[in-house]
């Protein structure tokens, strides 16, 4: 009886070891895997958080392309803007660089026509016509001042015949009116020797003027005829009577003018004087 005790106990013993050591064992495990991982997650979640992870990253790629994209389009509009804005600067440029050069060649013609202080003096007309002043910086150049006298040549020539000849032109000051030059003015009032000859009229010079110029050009000084164009007679027909001359200038002012011709045989005073005054 005693002997069955003790192996009964014995067993008993040996399972309760058993058993608390399993235990102990087995709480060991779960104790080093709690450490190893403390919070375990499913592998789906894994996978959830990597393809998260990749999407993201693909949206902040694509975001970044996108944003590239813009200011490479913003960067073009700007260059195309201001590749526009400097042609039409450029062009804006070289219009008023035209105008400039086109100004420039307007004055200086102007300023090669006009007269110095030694000017050809050429008097002429049909018998039966007006008496026409045209003044040239030379003998070749365009007159750069030609007027129409209501006064016939005939009558000029009588006057010229019989002493001196002091010939004034007239013209009416406007204040308002914006300052030329004294002999770019249209209309004058004539007067011959002290005496009232109707109105002078500033002449562009045509062809039939030019004519009469160029016929005179190898004279330097003198007065004769010219034959006429031979058609019917009339006022603007026949024969040509001319006198030309050198002619001292003298700018008095701005209002004021004085062609004296140059006549080296005389002695005394010039035998024709003209004036032109703004008054």
């Amino acid at each position: 009886m005693k002997t069955i005790m003790a192996k009964s106990f014995q067993d008993l013993s040996s399972k309760r070891q058993f058993h608390w050591t399993a235990k102990v064992s087995n709480e060991e495990e779960e104790e080093e895997v709690a450490l190893k991982d403390p919070s375990p997650k499913p592998s789906s979640d894994i996978n959830r958080n990597e393809e998260g992870k990749t999407e993201n990253i693909k949206s902040s790629t694509l975001n970044a392309i996108h944003e590239n994209k813009t200011e490479d389009n913003q960067l073009k509009q700007e260059s195309a803007s201001a590749s526009a804005t400097r042609r039409k600067l450029q062009t804006i440029a070289v219009a008023r660089l035209k105008s400039v050069l086109t100004s420039f060649g307007r004055n200086r013609t102007n300023f090669q026509q006009g007269l110095g202080t030694r000017v050809v003096g050429t008097l002429f007309g049909h018998k039966r016509g007006h008496v026409h002043f045209a003044f040239q910086k030379d003998s070749t150049s365009q007159p750069a001042f030609l007027v129409e006298l209501a006064t016939p040549i005939s009558g000029l020539v009588r006057e010229m015949a019989s002493g001196l000849v002091r010939i004034a032109l007239e013209c009416d000051k406007e204040e308002e009116k914006k300052a030329t030059r004294l002999t770019d003015e249209p209309i004058w009032r004539t007067y011959c020797n002290g005496k009232k000859c109707g109105f002078a009229n500033r002449r562009e010079c045509g062809p039939k003027e030019m004519q009469i110029l160029k016929a005179v050009e190898p004279i330097s000084m003198g007065a004769g005829v010219l034959p006429g164009n031979g058609g019917e007679e009339s006022a603007d027909s026949g024969e040509i009577m001319y006198m030309r001359a050198k002619f001292e200038r003298v700018i008095g002012s701005r209002d004021s003018e004085a062609f004296y011709m140059m006549n080296p045989d005389s002695n005394g005073a010039p035998e024709l004087s003209i004036y032109l005054l703004r008054v």
